[in-house]
């Protein structure tokens, strides 16, 4: 799409010359004018249409990789949707998939390397951080709640509930350290993501509308 329209774009300066010819030579000239006409005005259309494709999927690719950022996660992924002018359920959807992704990598390698990192030189205040910071989170997950159902419940909970110190990669890291499984990890994380991004969804919406943005 990018080639012809900017093709057909380049084409544009032909286009009084076609004028031109159409009075000068035969019909078949004025015939040829006429396709190349309508060739210049589809490649405008085209360069045009791939301009506004292009701007909407750099928006999109931005949001995604904002909701794949540890703290910021999808809570601060959809504000920055919605303040773009990005509609709301791609924004879900992509947020969503943006912030599913390091999951799995969190959950089976995050707490290994946390704890090969505490006592290195450069790395050991931030892996002690996240370490520490999954500790607590797992110590809430357990906190008066029993039984498998109850911890998955309570993992989807606290990563739905869009709250400072909670989110996928705080809920997954803990998990990781309760040992609780990839798949219910996954399921419940998941389950907790969606409904981050429909409360986060439905508050930024109702502060654009409240300002007037």
């Amino acid at each position: 799409l990018s080639f012809l329209s900017g093709f057909f774009q380049k084409m544009t300066q032909t286009s009084a010359v076609c004028v031109i010819i159409t009075d000068l030579f035969p019909e078949n000239a004025k015939n040829r004018c006429a396709t190349m006409v309508f060739m210049i005005e589809w490649g405008n259309i085209l360069y045009k249409v791939d301009n506004a494709l292009s701007a909407v999927f750099i928006k999109y690719l931005s949001v995604f990789f904002v909701s794949m950022v540890p703290l910021i996660e999808l809570r601060g992924a959809i504000p920055i949707a919605l303040g773009m002018d990005l509609p709301a359920i791609p924004s879900i959807v992509v947020c969503v998939i943006g912030n599913m992704l390091p999951v799995p990598v969190i959950y089976f390698f995050a707490r290994k390397f946390l704890t090969w990192g505490m006592n290195r030189r450069y790395i050991g205040g931030i892996c002690r951080f996240f370490h520490d910071k999954g500790e607590k989170a797992g110590k809430k997950l357990t906190s008066g709640r029993t039984g498998k159902y109850g911890l998955l419940v309570a993992l989807m909970l606290f990563v739905g509930i869009p709250l400072p110190g909670t989110g996928a990669w705080t809920g997954t890291l803990g998990a990781s350290f309760l040992d609780m499984g990839g798949k219910e990890t996954a399921i419940s994380v998941s389950l907790g993501v969606i409904i981050a991004g429909v409360i986060m969804t439905i508050v930024s919406l109702l502060g654009l509308h409240i300002f007037g943005l």
